[in-house]
């Protein structure tokens, strides 16, 4: 059954229409977009702090990235991962260039997702 939720920021992941590996799936009641089967940028359009762009990466790569996009920043909750709040005045440009660094396959952009436990009927 499709959610009758809509989120207002799914137009971020337009860009990866056209790649044949994008796939969006729903995460925490948000979308998420994985590229090569990677998980790359989800985008929340809740409550605070669930409002803006998450950036699934590393801690490591968290300094590279900031440096290039000074709005980013450890999400609040979520704090392996960065982050730019949808009320940031460089929101839509930082969208904009994550996607295009997810595009450009940047390593610094996606994780491999956990698998999933199997759920055992009892």
């Amino acid at each position: 059954m499709p959610s009758s939720i809509r989120n207002s920021l799914v137009w971020i992941f337009d860009a990866f229409e056209r790649d044949a590996t994008y796939l969006r799936k729903r995460m925490f009641g948000s979308d998420a977009a994985y590229i090569d089967g990677q998980l790359c940028l989800v985008a929340a359009d809740r409550a605070k702090p669930w409002n803006g762009l998450l950036v699934c990466t590393s801690q490591e790569r968290h300094a590279a990235l900031i440096n290039d996009m000074p709005a980013l920043r450890p999400h609040p909750v979520l704090r392996k991962w960065l982050y730019v709040p949808q009320d940031d005045p460089a929101f839509e440009s930082i969208a904009d260039h994550l996607t295009k660094l997810v595009l450009a396959r940047d390593p610094r952009v996606g994780v491999e997702p956990r698998p999933r436990k199997p759920r055992f009927k009892a």
